[in-house]
């Protein structure tokens, strides 16, 4: 079979990702066989492509998120059948540990990220991948195989932080950073599920009027310096109740100055950068709560696919591209100038 496979770290994807004929993995037991349709972009890939921040198995196959068919059972497997339509959870967990028992999978200390951490030569960008039985989720007839691999992760990541880690609740004001990326665009929808008034952030023009397409009800460029002073503006000075932080460094202490008493900022990523800063003052004086997050349960995922079956979480894709041109997407998604997920179709050349 076909798959993307790199040898070596570089920060140039086209210096080293490969498209190379690999064996078709064998099952174990407790394993599905899935033909991959759809696999979705995420910076993890990056991560892995440069080394850091830390090193990947070699040799490497990203990709954490799939959509496709299943084509062949480990003989322990009993929920799935051939022909079902999945999509990859892509939080690996021991299953037997406190934390996975209590319903917090994603705490668990032998957690991998498939396709991130894992291998070798095990992730999304191939023809065919493997996956334990209860990292599969099934999905419906009308949801694309694009849409579930576009909305998996990032979706069950936003359902997380918004409503397990930020505890929304309907009515709220609710900022989401960059509301073209992936978590964003899913974040969004999720708020205007709960009836919250939405204010989302962007880069340019463009994408600040995909935002409101999405349904936020006010858009603020957050690349302007007095950003946070408009978002307060559209509060009525008040603040927000949430901010759904994936941004980091250039946004953090204005983000957590525009935070109501009580208010919660719940973080899941620092693109620009980690080593932030913090006026003490909000969190004592405001009693304000900042939380961080990665990724969900399979429960969260499957709540996502739901609503996005029901057509009130709709993925916004940026390109659908042949695996012979999949290096294109890290390329855009280095660059910062995509808006919403990028795609690759393994089994079209």
């Amino acid at each position: 079979m076909k798959a993307a496979v790199f040898r070596e770290h570089d920060k140039d994807p086209e210096k080293v990702v490969k498209i190379e004929d690999i064996e078709v993995p064998k099952l174990k037991p407790d394993e599905v066989l899935i033909k991959v349709e759809a696999t979705s972009y995420n910076y993890n890939d990056l991560w892995a492509i440069w080394g850091r921040p830390i090193k990947v198995p070699m040799p490497h196959v990203s990709g954490t998120d799939i959509s496709g068919t299943v084509v062949e059972l480990g003989e322990q497997v009993t929920s799935l059948e051939k022909g079902d339509r999945v999509v990859s959870h892509g939080n690996l967990s021991c299953r037997i540990c406190s934390m996975c028992t209590s319903g917090r999978e994603y705490d668990c200390e032998k957690r991998l990220v498939w396709g991130f951490q894992t291998g070798p030569l095990w992730g999304g960008y191939c023809q065919y991948a493997h996956l334990p039985e209860v990292n599969v989720a099934k999905i419906s007839d009308n949801i694309s195989f694009e849409d579930a691999a576009a909305v998996s992760m990032v979706g069950m990541t936003s359902w997380h932080m918004l409503v397990d880690r930020a505890r929304m609740k309907p009515g709220q004001t609710v900022l989401i950073m960059g509301g073209t990326s992936g978590v964003g665009m899913v974040g969004i929808q999720i708020a205007k599920l709960y009836d919250c008034t939405v204010i989302a952030s962007a880069g340019n023009q463009q994408k600040m009027d995909k935002c409101l397409e999405l349904g936020a009800d006010f858009v603020v460029n957050h690349r302007q310096e007095d950003w946070y002073k408009k978002v307060r503006d559209m509060t009525q000075k008040k603040g927000v109740d949430i901010v759904f932080e994936h941004i980091g460094k250039t946004v953090f202490p204005q983000e957590v100055s525009l935070l109501k008493m009580g208010g919660t900022l719940v973080s899941t990523g620092a693109t620009t950068g980690y080593d932030s800063t913090i006026d003490l003052r909000y969190l004592f004086f405001r009693g304000i709560n900042i939380v961080g997050a990665t990724q969900g349960t399979k429960a969260e995922l499957e709540e996502v696919l739901f609503w996005t079956s029901k057509k009130k979480i709709k993925p916004l894709i940026n390109a659908v591209l042949p695996f012979s041109e999949m290096v294109k997407g890290h390329l855009m998604m280095a660059r910062g100038d995509q808006i919403g997920k990028t795609i690759t179709t393994p089994q079209k050349l």
